[in-house]
């Protein structure tokens, strides 16, 4: 009998022992499964909608190239601007700021501050989609310092930057706007032409159903020489003014003097999409062109000569005919 009992006993701690801590051990290791695929493996959204590079710009004649796609609403506030965090990669030196009224921006220093707001004015009054950017002269940018010629690219809430697109493969191949965008390239001699310098951005949060705007962020390469590593340069008028912009015309092909990186990318150029740009190029007042490289805080000077020579290769676009050839 006492064996019996003894048996029974043990038999109940066994089934105590193997049943009670089970459910505990299966409860754990599922919410520690559940909390590392979190932690490792965020869900991304993935944004749908319809792509645009380009909108006419039926109002371009009257465009303020002073303050570009942002217009006064967008300008910043300058009562305070402080140091948030720098941003790494690319030529020049970058921080992310807040200024006065909460918003915040990237801030590049250097060289590429005056071309890269000049070129995104130009770039968007024949109706790419842009950047908004302003240069500040002299900016005190608290936990830093202060600098000049500083421009100021927005980073607003409401936009979400997807990632990056490429010039070979994209949904515009082989469309006059996306060639359009290359002979604009060419006209203000941006040789910095990689893919890491386009962004996609869209409304954050509406992942279905609105827009991607395609657009060249990073356009500091520009108003230089284009070449090489040794021979290029970067918002250096003198260069930029004696640079040639049509090499020839061939039956249909357009050749533009180009010596950046992707360089294949301008073989497909042709004379109907020269002159499908230039049709808007030419609608710019001399004014205009003006007050995309005074907003770039350009030397009244270099305002003079870089402005002349845009004119000049505007000009050169409109002449361009299917029956003439130049060596």
């Amino acid at each position: 009998m006492l064996k019996s009992r003894t048996t029974l006993l043990t038999i109940l701690s066994l089934i105590l022992l193997t049943a009670s801590p089970l459910p505990c051990l299966a409860q754990t290791s599922h919410t520690q499964d559940t909390t590392v695929k979190d932690n490792k493996n965020k869900v991304k959204k993935t944004y749908t909608g319809t792509p645009v590079l380009w909108r006419e710009p039926t109002d371009i004649e009257s465009r303020n190239l002073l303050l570009g796609a942002g217009g006064e609403t967008m300008k910043p506030d300058l009562s305070r601007v402080t140091f948030i965090e720098e941003k790494k990669g690319g030529w020049s030196t970058k921080y992310r700021v807040r200024d006065g009224a909460g918003n915040e921006w990237i801030a590049k220093l250097g060289k590429e501050a005056q071309t890269d707001t000049a070129a995104n004015r130009l770039v968007w009054a024949v109706g790419y989609e842009s950047e908004i950017a302003y240069l500040v002269p002299h900016l005190t940018i608290t936990g830093k310092g202060t600098f000049d010629n500083v421009r100021l690219e927005a980073r607003p809430k409401e936009v979400k930057r997807t990632g990056t697109w490429m010039w070979d493969d994209n949904p515009f191949k082989g469309t006059r706007e996306l060639k359009g965008l290359k002979i604009m390239m060419a006209l203000i001699n941006n040789w910095d032409m990689k893919d890491e310098n386009n962004q996609i951005l869209a409304s954050r949060g509406e992942t279905t159903g609105g827009e991607l705007r395609y657009i060249v962020s990073d356009l500091g390469g520009s108003f230089g020489k284009t070449g090489g590593i040794i021979s290029r340069s970067r918002n250096k008028p003198s260069d930029y003014v004696k640079g040639e912009f049509i090499k020839a015309v061939k039956g249909d092909r357009v050749d533009v003097n180009y010596g950046g990186k992707n360089k294949k990318l301008f073989d497909d150029l042709t004379v109907q999409d020269a002159k499908w740009i230039a049709g808007y190029l030419v609608r710019l007042s001399d004014d205009q062109i003006k007050d995309a490289f005074r907003a770039a805080n350009y030397a009244p000077e270099d305002v003079e000569q870089l402005a002349r020579a845009v004119r000049e290769r505007i000009n050169a676009l409109t002449r361009i005919s299917a029956n003439t050839t130049t060596d």
